[in-house]
């Protein structure tokens, strides 16, 4: 009787261990779990506030918004010739590469994704860093950068950011989605404008023309 109550009492301590050792052993691989979901978590929320510390500093910010009116013997000049637009690269930002960035632009004669062209010091290239820059050269689709020169920035070296450099973007008004040969961008159009950095970053801008050009040859405020 005695050896029977001994046995029985040896038997419900073994199985009491193993629950213990069974509950233990969950409670490790849960505690495991939870960590490795804690550190993933954490690297997505690294990851997330570094994505959105980009889209609020690496974007493009405009100083100006300038229209030159055509120079014409003409006592009521009506269009622009050249779209330009002064950038800089925002307050703590790195360096935002020109040669990477889209304008999404919208205009009297519709909508176009503008990129930049290849432009360098070399013969046979569509732009050529050594020229002038004039707008009214530049293709649908298509923005330029030059320098405080006025010359044309090689498409390797239009970089913000780089030694407090600023650049001009410029835009042609005679063609898509701007206006057209017959009918430039002039008085009164209006124009908006996303100027998409490479990290995703947006600067939003609204082009608007005077009603009334009073001279030839003028840079007015858009």
């Amino acid at each position: 009787m005695f050896d029977n109550e001994t046995t029985e009492r040896g038997q419900v301590g073994i199985g009491t261990l193993i629950v213990f050792i069974a509950m233990v052993l969950v409670a490790a691989i849960a505690a495991g779990v939870l960590i490795n979901t804690a550190g993933m978590l954490q690297t997505q929320a690294e990851a997330t506030g570094e994505e959105s510390t980009d889209l609020v500093s690496e974007r493009v910010d405009i100083t100006s918004e300038v229209g030159i009116v055509e120079d014409t013997d003409s006592d009521d000049p009506t269009n622009i010739t050249s779209v330009n637009l002064t950038v800089t690269g925002a307050a703590g930002s790195d360096e935002i590469d020109l040669n990477e960035t889209i304008i999404q632009a919208v205009g009297p004669n519709g909508q176009e994704n503008l990129v930049m062209p290849k432009i360098d010091d070399t013969d046979g290239t569509y732009l050529n860093s050594t020229e002038s820059g004039n707008a009214t050269e530049l293709n649908s689709g298509h923005f330029a950068v030059i320098d405080d020169n006025n010359n044309y920035v090689a498409s390797d070296q239009a970089v913000l950011g780089d030694d407090d450099n600023d650049y001009t973007i410029i835009l042609n008004p005679e063609v898509e989605p701007f206006g057209s040969t017959a009918e430039p961008f002039g008085q009164g159009d209006e124009s908006s404008l996303s100027i998409v950095s490479p990290s995703g970053a947006t600067t939003e801008v609204e082009l608007r023309a005077p009603d009334l050009f009073t001279d030839s040859g003028e840079a007015v405020r858009l």
